[in-house]
C-alpha cells in the first residue's frame, strides 16, 4: 500500500509539474491588419512566429491575432501601450513621426528588396536607432518593400502625362515625389487602395508590383510608369512591447535574438522579391508598360533633389547625422549589390 501511495504521489507531483510548465509558456499576442492571405503574413510574420516556438522549444508561442485591434497607423501605439505584444507597420502611415525612416524611402535606391532592406536595417542598428523615436518597444527588425512604380487609370506615355493625376500615396517622401511631378497627392494606406480607386478618389497609385497584383486592382488600372531603382520605397517595423521582451528568461531571449534584426530583414526583403516577381508576371499583357528611359531618369533626379535634401534635413531634426546615415546607406547598397 505504501508503494501505491508513493506512486501515486508521485504521479501527482509530475502532473502538477506539468500543469505548471504549462502555465509557464509565454503567448505573445501579435496584431495584423494585412489579410492572412498577403505575403508579408504568409511569408514573413507566420514563419518568424513558427521559428519563435521552435527555438525555445515551446516556451515562448505566438497568437497572430484573426482581426486587427485597430488601423494600420494604431500599431505602433498597440504594441507601445502593452494592448498586443506584437506588431508590424508602415512608419510613413503616421507623417511625421517616425523621421529617421525617411532614410529609407528615398527615390532609386535599387531593385532588390534584400539589399535595400538589409542596408536599411544596418544603418538603423549603426546610426538612427540613436534618434529614439522607437521608446517603449523592441524593434525586431526593419525593412522595405520592392522598388515602388506609379501604376494609373489614365494613359502615361511619358513622365509628364503624370501631372494632374491624383495619386494614392503612403508615405511623407512619396507624397512629397508625387507633388514634384506634379501629381496630387492622396493618402490612404495600401488596405484601402481599391477603395480609393474605384470611388475615383485617386487615379492612380504608388505601389510595388506585388501590391497591384495582390489586392486585385488590375480591373481599376491601365498603365504603369516603371522607373529603374523605383520612384520610392517604402518603409516597414515589426516591434515588440519592450516590457514583454524583457519579461522573457534570459535563454529565450537569446534563442530569439538571432532570428531578428537583419536574419528578419533579409527574410522581408526575399519574401518581397518573389512576391513582386509573381505579382509582374501576372500583370504581363494587362497593363501597358512605361520604362522611364535615360532622360526620363536623369529630369527625375534633378527634380527630386530638393525632396532627397529635405528629408536628409528631417533626419537631422532627430539628432542624426542625416547625410551621414544617407550616405551610409548608399554604401551599403552598392556593397550588398556586388555581393
Amino acid at each position: 500500500m505504501k508503494q501505491i501511495a508513493s506512486l501515486l504521489a508521485g504521479a501527482a507531483a509530475l502532473a502538477i509539474a506539468a500543469v505548471s510548465s504549462a502555465s509557464a509558456a509565454t503567448v505573445l499576442t501579435l496584431n495584423s491588419w494585412l489579410p492572412p492571405s498577403h505575403p508579408e503574413v504568409t511569408d514573413l510574420i507566420v514563419p518568424l512566429a513558427e521559428d519563435i516556438a521552435r527555438v525555445t522549444e515551446g516556451r515562448v508561442t505566438v497568437n497572430i491575432l484573426p482581426a486587427p485591434l485597430g488601423p494600420p497607423p494604431a500599431t505602433y501605439d498597440l504594441v507601445k501601450n502593452g494592448v498586443v505584444d506584437i506588431g508590424y507597420t508602415v512608419q510613413g502611415y503616421s507623417p511625421g513621426r517616425f523621421k529617421t525612416s525617411a532614410i529609407a524611402e528615398m527615390p532609386f535606391l535599387g531593385d532588390d528588396a534584400v539589399v535595400t532592406s538589409v542596408a536599411f536595417q544596418r544603418v538603423h542598428d549603426a546610426m538612427l536607432a540613436q534618434a529614439g523615436e522607437y521608446a517603449g518597444v523592441k524593434v525586431m527588425a526593419v525593412h522595405t518593400h520592392g522598388p515602388g512604380q506609379i501604376f494609373s487609370s489614365s494613359g502615361i506615355a511619358g513622365v509628364e502625362d503624370i501631372s494632374g493625376q491624383k495619386m494614392r500615396v503612403g508615405s511623407l517622401v512619396a507624397h512629397d515625389l508625387a507633388q514634384l511631378m506634379g501629381a496630387v497627392p492622396v493618402e490612404g494606406p495600401s488596405s484601402k487602395s481599391y477603395e480609393l480607386l474605384s470611388q475615383k478618389v485617386a487615379d492612380g497609385i504608388f505601389f510595388p508590383w506585388e501590391s497591384v497584383n495582390f489586392f486585385r486592382l488590375n480591373d481599376l488600372l491601365t498603365n504603369a510608369f516603371v522607373a529603374k531603382g523605383g520612384i520610392y520605397n517604402t518603409a516597414f517595423m515589426v516591434v515588440m512591447n519592450e516590457g514583454k521582451w524583457n519579461s522573457l528568461s534570459d535563454e529565450d531571449c537569446a534563442a530569439i535574438e538571432p532570428l531578428l534584426g537583419e536574419a528578419l530583414a533579409r527574410r522581408a526583403g526575399e519574401m518581397w522579391n518573389k512576391a513582386d516577381a509573381a505579382g509582374r508576371a501576372a500583370l504581363e499583357g494587362k497593363l501597358a508598360v512605361h520604362e522611364a528611359s535615360e532622360a526620363e531618369l536623369d529630369t527625375l533626379r534633378e527634380a527630386f533633389s530638393p525632396v532627397i535634401e529635405a528629408n536628409i534635413a528631417l533626419v537631422s531634426e532627430t539628432g542624426v547625422d542625416g547625410e551621414a546615415a544617407y550616405q551610409m546607406l548608399l554604401r551599403e547598397i552598392e556593397s550588398l549589390s556586388a555581393e
